[in-house]
């Protein structure tokens, strides 16, 4: 009885810890948002306020070479939203893609 509930809970665990893994927000992920932010800043977006907490949340967590790349792709995002030739296809980025990590929870992108 004891080494079914031991094999149980060590299961249990097991799963939870997979679960927790998939909703993992990944360096690739805090490079894009950083990139959205840009590209809405450059595009003069409304609120971005979820947008910043999220990354200033993640960003905590990552290590300098990823903070420093996701710094580049916020300024290279807003670079190329100023631009005249692209702001078309900037703002379908804006609006479907970069759409996953403005609801997204703390530590999460929950519709990527």
């Amino acid at each position: 009885m004891k080494t079914a509930a031991i094999l149980l809970a060590t299961l249990s665990l097991a799963a939870a810890g997979v679960a927790a893994a998939s909703e993992k927000f990944s360096d690739v992920d805090y490079l894009k948002a950083n990139r959205c932010r840009g590209i809405a800043e450059g595009l003069g977006a409304g609120d971005t306020a979820s947008l910043d907490s999220l990354i200033k949340a993640e960003g905590r967590s990552r290590v300098e070479t990823v903070y420093t790349k996701g710094q580049e792709e916020k300024a290279r995002g807003k670079k190329e939203a100023s631009g005249s030739d692209a702001k078309e296809r900037l703002t379908a980025e804006l609006n479907g893609p970069c759409m996953a990590y403005v609801g997204a929870g703390k530590g999460s992108a929950s519709a990527r």
